[in-house]
């Protein structure tokens, strides 16, 4: 879980409970806005690797492997 993460949720909590200020508004579409280009490459790596094991190409499969444990270990 990247700390964008963590303050998505914090944010979400908050936003049950009360309006958000003007600044937390900004925060919560800027954690949106980061979520959706993280999710939106690690879905792009995953096609890829379908890509590479539907033609049997192991290395560029575990190459693309590779990528996605390092996007999702360190985030974007």
């Amino acid at each position: 879980m990247l700390p964008v993460h963590e303050r998505l949720a914090e944010l979400w909590v908050i936003r049950s409970r009360r309006p958000l200020t003007d600044a937390e508004e900004m925060d919560f579409a800027h954690c949106l806005e980061v979520n959706a280009s993280y999710i939106r490459q690690l879905a792009h790596l995953k096609n890829l690797s379908l890509l590479a094991a539907m033609t049997n190409d192991t290395e560029w499969q575990r190459e693309i492997s590779r990528r996605i444990g390092k996007l999702t270990a360190e985030g974007i």
